[in-house]
């Protein structure tokens, strides 16, 4: 018998009999967003030091634009917005981890936005890519409709697959070292601009 099996055994006996953990009551999703949970998601978005920018439909292709400069960007398939230069990280032949961390930004779209925390998941469905072209890029514009922005996380995880993979970003990546001295693009990109659209 192997030590995981005499962990997992042991932690199976102590549970036998146990009453069932209580239910925690989800919010309904489907509730209209309003302006006051928009304002409380651009707030504290920008509380993370990331950038919000809100713009009309018509006005997101110019806003990508003026987010990444100069800068040439991996866009996922069914991005669904023109991105100048932009290299599609294809799934029959997704672009290796050099590649990607040699392009200076990602542009994705984002499956829900939380007003109470300043989050935003991906689950990386259309339009969204895959996991590794949300972390390697320095810069992330990540485009954001108001009708996914939901209140609070019993909302946002009413409304996601369980089964599918999330990233949950909250603001840049960003560390602290012992001596508490913050240190931004470690684990993921330096820098979160976000388009709040609607």
């Amino acid at each position: 018998m192997s030590a995981r099996d005499e962990i997992l055994g042991r932690v199976h006996a102590a549970l036998l009999g146990a009453p069932p953990p209580p239910e925690v009551p989800l919010s309904p999703t489907g509730v209209p967003v309003t302006a006051e949970t928009l304002a409380l998601f651009v707030e504290r978005v920008g509380d993370y030091r990331a950038t919000v920018v809100r713009c009309r439909p018509d006005e997101v292709g110019a806003r990508i634009a003026e987010a990444l400069g100069p800068r040439q960007a991996v866009v996922p398939e069914q991005l669904g917005y023109d991105v100048p230069s932009a290299i599609l990280d294809h799934p029959g032949e997704p672009l290796t981890a050099e590649q990607l961390d040699a392009v200076g930004a990602v542009v994705t779209r984002a499956a829900v936005g939380i007003a109470e925390t300043g989050t935003i998941v991906l689950d990386h469905g259309p339009g969204q890519g895959r996991r590794a072209i949300s972390l390697l890029p320095d810069l992330h514009v990540c485009v954001v409709d108001a009708g996914q922005v939901v209140a609070d996380v019993p909302d946002a995880v009413a409304r996601l697959d369980p089964v599918r993979p999330q990233t949950w970003i909250s603001g840049p990546s960003a560390t602290s070292d012992i001596e508490l001295s913050r240190v931004e693009g470690v684990h993921g990109p330096r820098t979160l601009h976000v388009l709040l659209v609607g």
